[in-house]
């Protein structure tokens, strides 16, 4: 008798028991969408978003694409740059110890100016080496051979817009080389580029306004007066009426 009494608080107990853990226990369901929940909440370590977010690619800072797509590097060369490049100017640069010159396939007095001095003086627009050094000592070797009068009078329509797009230009060194291509043309072609300097005045008066070009561009247009005569005075002035003549 004693052996069924204990028989059977043992089973009620257990009954007790098992009703009390399925009542503390989650369900299956409960369990599986509360780990749907946590899921949705946390993104996972491992998706792609996250993998940048934590850990950035120093790459996506410097590609060049992503900071400036029309920078210098997607850009085509000048025409300078694609002429030389494909041996179109007859000479090439020769670096020395102290000072660079130039090499020329053949000498420049059998060199014709067109459109040779065209292309040097295109040249003078360029910023980077070494085309900036061979387009201004080009112009300039150029220019001294025996008989350039006779071959630089005939390219000067073509040769002036060039010149005055450098004259224009915004950068400092550009104006300068084009300053002293205009000066050095002025010596070999003498009045004959009077009929063409209105055209240049322009850019030379806006200059002026820039304390640090006063002085040469001064210089300059005295040369231009030198070997342009008196006529050349007259149009000097009548576009920089504040010059003052060599003649003062």
């Amino acid at each position: 008798m004693q052996k069924s009494e204990c028989h059977g608080d043992t089973q009620l107990r257990n009954r007790v028991t098992g009703n009390y853990n399925q009542r503390t226990s989650p369900s299956p369901q409960i369990k599986h969408r509360t780990t749907v929940q946590r899921s949705k909440s946390s993104p996972s370590t491992n998706s792609p978003d996250s993998a940048r977010k934590v850990h950035p690619r120093p790459s996506d800072k410097l590609n060049p694409k992503t900071i400036n797509p029309f920078g210098e590097q997607s850009r085509a060369p000048s025409a300078f740059a694609a002429v030389y490049s494909k041996g179109g100017i007859p000479c090439r640069l020769v670096h020395g110890s102290v000072k660079h010159r130039l090499q020329w396939d053949s000498p420049p007095e059998h060199l014709s100016f067109d459109p040779l001095l065209i292309t040097l003086a295109e040249g003078l627009r360029e910023t980077k080496h070494p085309y900036t050094f061979v387009s201004k000592e080009g112009f300039r070797e150029l220019l001294l051979v025996r008989d350039a009068p006779e071959k630089a009078v005939p390219v000067l329509p073509r040769l002036i817009p060039v010149l005055k797009a450098a004259l224009s230009h915004s950068d400092d060194d550009v104006f300068e080389r084009g300053l002293n291509a205009l000066v050095q043309l002025s010596v070999v072609v003498g009045p004959s580029l009077n009929d063409h300097l209105k055209h240049l005045l322009t850019s030379l008066f806006k200059r002026l306004r820039d304390k640090k070009f006063k002085e040469p561009i001064t210089k300059a247009l005295q040369k231009l007066e030198q070997h342009g005569g008196s006529e050349c005075l007259i149009i000097i002035k009548a576009k920089i009426p504040t010059y003052c003549s060599i003649c003062c």
